[in-house]
C-alpha cells in the first residue's frame, strides 16, 4: 500500500483501535508489582503509543503530503532515470532524456486537490501533475503546472507566456500549493477577471533529494539544487511549454522556505529570475539539522555561507537590476525584524515593496491572505506576451 493511501490510513486506525481495545481488556491481567506485570502494562501502553502515533502521522501526511512515497520518507528514490546518460563527450550539458525533460506523473496528490479547473481548457484552464528532469542536477522532481485557459485558445496559441515559479515550504511540496495556499484557484480567479494577466504556474517544493532540506543552494559533494532551479528547470520548461525565453517573462513565489529560496533564487541570478514574491521568509541560509552541511568547511565554506546571506549581498555586493516582494507580520511572525532591515538595505537598480499585517502567523491562513495581493504584483512585473513562437 502507498504511503498517502487511504487504504492504509484505514488500516492503521483500525490498528489503533484494536491496540487500544485490547489494552482495556489485558489490563486487570497486569495488576500486581512483579515483573511480568510491569513489563505487560508498559509493553500494552507502548504499543498503544505507537499505533495511535502512526495512525495519526499518516492522517497528517495523507492531508499535507510531506512524503509522497516510501522512498522519500526513507530517503531513497527521486534520482533520475536511467536514461539520463552522458553523449558525444559533453559532459552533463550534452546529457540525452528519452522522452524529454517534462514527463507525464500520476497524480501525486492532484486527484485530492479541490477547486481544480473542471471543464474545457480552452474555457477553465488545467492542472498538470509531470515531473521535471534535470539535465545537470540529474534529478527528477515532482510538480504541478497550471496552464492558463488562454493558453489553448486558438488567438493565442503562438504566443509565449510569463512563467511563475511556485516552491513550498519545507516540508512540503507540490500538493500543499495546490490545496492549502489554493495557489491555481486563486490564480484562475485573478485570470478570469483581468486582475491578473495569463501566466503559467509551475508548484515545486524546495528539496530536490527529500528528506533532506536543501534550501535551493548547491551542496558541495551533494545535491545541486541552485543548479536544479536556476538553470534545468527554467531549460526543462521553455523546451517542453510555450514560455518566454526572456528573465523578464520569469518570477519566483514561495511562502517559508520556499520564499527564502525566490529571493535567494532572484538575487542570485536575476539573468533568469526577474521577480520574487516571499511570503514569511528568511534572508539568510543556515545549516540546521534537516539540512545537513550545506555549504563545507574551510574559507571557501565561509564564502558560499556569507554569499547566501542576502542582508550581506545588499550591503556588500552591486544590487541586482530585480524587483523583490517580502511579506510578514507586525506581530506573530518573527521575521517582521529582519524583513525591516531587508527593505531599509535595497538600493537602485533593486527594487522592493512589501505586504505588512498588523497581525499574522507562519501559517497557511496568513499566506492565503497574502497570495492575491503577490499574484497581482508578480502579473505587474512579467510582460506578456513574451513573443511569438516561429512558424516552421
Amino acid at each position: 500500500m502507498g504511503l498517502t493511501s487511504r487504504a492504509l490510513e484505514y488500516v492503521m486506525i483500525a490498528v489503533a483501535v484494536v491496540c487500544v481495545a485490547l489494552t482495556a481488556w489485558l489490563w486487570p491481567r497486569f495488576a500486581g508489582r512483579t515483573v511480568r506485570a510491569w513489563l505487560g502494562r508498559l509493553g500494552s501502553l507502548a504499543m498503544t503509543q505507537c499505533a495511535i502515533a502512526a495512525a495519526l502521522a499518516l492522517a497528517v501526511n495523507a492531508n499535507f503530503q510531506f512524503y509522497g512515497s516510501w522512498d522519500e520518507l526513507l530517503g531513497g528514490g527521486d534520482a533520475a532515470p536511467a536514461a539520463l546518460s552522458e553523449v558525444g563527450g559533453g559532459g552533463a550539458q550534452s546529457a540525452h532524456v528519452s522522452g524529454g525533460l517534462v514527463q507525464s506523473a500520476p497524480p501525486q496528490g492532484l486527484d485530492k486537490v479541490h477547486g481544480l479547473p473542471s471543464g474545457r481548457p480552452e474555457k477553465v484552464g488545467k492542472v498538470e501533475s509531470v515531473r521535471i528532469l534535470g539535465r545537470r542536477s540529474r534529478v527528477a522532481n515532482p510538480a504541478y503546472v497550471y496552464l492558463p485557459p488562454q493558453y489553448f485558445q486558438r488567438q493565442y496559441d503562438r504566443q509565449r507566456f510569463p512563467v511563475i515559479v511556485a516552491i513550498s515550504g519545507y516540508p512540503g511540496g507540490s500538493y500543499l500549493l495546490a490545496q492549502h495556499l489554493r495557489v491555481p484557484q486563486t490564480a484562475g480567479g485573478l485570470i478570469r477577471t483581468g486582475a491578473m494577466q495569463p501566466a503559467i504556474i509551475v508548484m515545486v517544493r524546495p528539496t530536490i533529494a527529500p528528506p533532506r532540506d536543501t534550501e535551493c543552494v548547491d551542496v558541495p559533494g551533494g545535491p545541486q539544487a541552485e543548479t536544479y532551479f536556476a538553470r534545468d528547470l527554467p531549460e526543462a520548461l521553455e523546451d517542453h511549454y510555450r514560455v518566454g525565453h526572456d528573465p523578464s517573462a520569469w518570477g519566483v513565489l514561495g511562502y517559508s522556505s520556499g520564499g527564502t529560496c525566490a529571493l535567494q533564487l532572484t538575487m542570485r541570478h536575476p539573468r533568469v529570475y526577474s521577480a520574487a514574491a516571499a511570503l514569511s521568509p528568511d534572508y539568510r541560509v543556515v545549516n540546521d539539522p534537516t539540512t545537513g552541511d550545506l555549504f563545507g568547511g574551510g574559507p571557501e565554506g565561509q564564502r558560499r555561507k556569507r554569499e547566501h546571506d542576502l542582508l550581506w549581498r545588499l550591503r556588500n555586493l552591486p544590487q541586482p537590476q530585480v524587483s523583490v516582494l517580502v511579506a510578514s507580520s507586525r506581530h506573530g511572525e518573527s521575521d517582521y525584524g529582519a524583513t525591516r532591515a531587508f527593505l531599509g538595505a535595497v538600493r537602485p537598480p533593486m527594487r522592493a515593496e512589501s505586504i505588512i499585517l498588523d497581525k499574522g502567523s507562519h501559517n497557511f491562513r496568513t499566506w492565503r491572505r497574502e497570495l492575491s495581493a503577490a499574484l497581482r504584483w508578480m502579473s505587474g512585473q512579467l510582460t506578456f506576451p513574451q513573443d511569438v513562437v516561429k512558424s516552421r
